[in-house]
């Protein structure tokens, strides 16, 4: 750190990005600057924020003076002591905030998309560099999750992390299971909102979720996982008849990140990483969270269960999980210290096919005599043991809706490619994974 000010307290800051969550975190700092600086005794200063645009109208103030668009120049100014990542994408964040540490600046991010592909890289050049890098906002907004994982739990054997961790499909999926809204009519509010982009792909197809399963996993597990490790499938092709069932039989629908530890006999364990939709119990804690709060559900060998609970997305919440970041970055820079990273290992992944659940399967079938019976062959024929049977219709809306007992992945796909080719199926509505009972998603 190059001192630039008489007074040693005074932690300047340059801010790259002033989008909505940049903006929530300057205002935030102005707004509890002096409590911050009484109950830590260190003052943040946003001493400079680099911009796309200089004219650009933005929902905070700032001074003119402390504007550039030369983001390079934020991170190689040496009155700089703490930089701040809020500009998202792969690159330039990534050579920036490698400069900045190379630099011996700290760095907070939010970037849930560098991280997810490039945590490795960037955690062993924080520790080369002996400086934080702290990124507690990447993950389910002003939720503290990624801080309980790296520190309160790191003695702790978790086997399981399941989270809701996007705000947009559970708005979607809420409006769905509780006013009726189709899928297109919930996702053009959720774009009128403001929980949506324009282009709601990375959202509601389970890229997002994704970045994010990766992260916690990397943290969880100390493993290096990547976002390419992690299966995924959306909610777009969710229908109102699923929701439909899945309430008469219990469960209500979540877009899950799931990630897990599968133990292998003689080997290492195996991380398996994914995100789905799924079938919840309604009993389930995750079952209760609605419109567009995230919440992520902790297994423990000794703590048991645990849920973080709140709003996961939007400029205050994660402009308040940048700020807690910052504190701390700035308090451990004065200090002369900074918070270690995990060491991560290289676990082998474990492949969707080898997983274990439990499956709804509705299937559109031909009304007449011996149907059940070559439906049920197929099922037999790979092993996969039905729990459950509704029929439901007569004629053309006849169904059959089936919930298995555990399978194996690669034998359900090998009985939904079976029952495809059978006569008396029309189609095949839908599968989703169940959690609770026997089956675990």
């Amino acid at each position: 750190m190059t001192e630039t000010t008489s007074d040693k307290s005074v932690v300047r800051v340059g801010v790259l990005g002033c989008g909505n969550v940049g903006a929530a975190l300057v205002q935030l700092v102005e707004a509890r600057g002096d409590e911050i600086a009484a109950r830590t005794g260190t003052r943040l200063e946003i001493a400079k924020v680099a911009v796309r645009s200089l004219t650009r109208k933005r929902p905070v103030d700032l001074d003119e003076s402390i504007l550039t668009r030369d983001a390079a120049e934020v991170v190689a100014d040496p009155s700089i002591d703490v930089v701040v990542e809020v500009i998202g994408g792969i690159e330039p964040a990534r050579e920036l905030i490698l400069a900045a540490m190379a630099a011996g600046k700290p760095v907070v991010t939010a970037n849930k998309e560098l991280l997810a592909n490039h945590g490795a890289e960037l955690y062993a050049a924080a520790s080369e560099a002996g400086v934080d890098l702290l990124f507690e906002a990447a993950v389910a907004g002003g939720i503290p999750i990624l801080r309980p994982l790296r520190e309160s739990l790191a003695g702790e054997d978790v086997s399981r992390i399941m989270g809701i961790v996007n705000g947009t499909t559970n708005f979607i999926l809420t409006r769905m299971s509780e006013q009726g809204t189709g899928y297109g009519e919930a996702l053009a509010e959720a774009q009128e909102l403001g929980y949506a982009e324009r282009d709601p792909t990375a959202d509601v197809e389970g890229f997002d979720a994704g970045a994010k399963a990766a992260i916690l996993a990397t943290l969880a597990f100390g493993a290096k996982v990547v976002a390419g490790d992690v299966y995924h499938e959306g909610i777009s092709n969710i229908s109102a008849t699923d929701i439909e069932f899945a309430k008469r039989l219990g469960y209500v629908i979540k877009l899950l990140a799931v990630a897990e530890l599968v133990p292998v006999e003689g080997g290492p364990d195996e991380v398996a990483v994914r995100v789905h939709p799924a079938m919840v119990p309604v009993a389930h804690p995750l079952a209760g969270v609605r419109d567009s709060f995230n919440a992520v559900f902790v297994e423990g060998a000794a703590v048991g269960d645990l849920m973080f609970y709140g709003r996961g997305a939007g400029g205050d919440p994660t402009g308040s999980a940048v700020l807690g970041d910052l504190i701390d970055a700035a308090v451990n820079l004065r200090k002369g210290t900074h918070a270690d990273l995990l060491t991560l290992s290289r676990r082998p992944i474990r492949p969707i096919d080898e997983l274990q659940a439990s499956y709804y399967v509705n299937l559109d079938v031909v009304d007449r005599p011996g149907v059940l019976r070559a439906v049920a062959e197929a099922f037999e024929t790979h092993a996969v043991s039905i729990r459950s049977l509704e029929q439901e219709g007569v004629g053309a809306d006849a169904r059959l809706i089936f919930i298995t007992h555990q399978a194996r992945e690669a034998d359900v796909q090998a009985t939904l490619e079976d029952l495809r080719d059978l006569d008396v199926i029309h189609r095949i509505t839908s599968v989703l994974r169940v959690i609770g009972d026997d089956g675990e998603a």
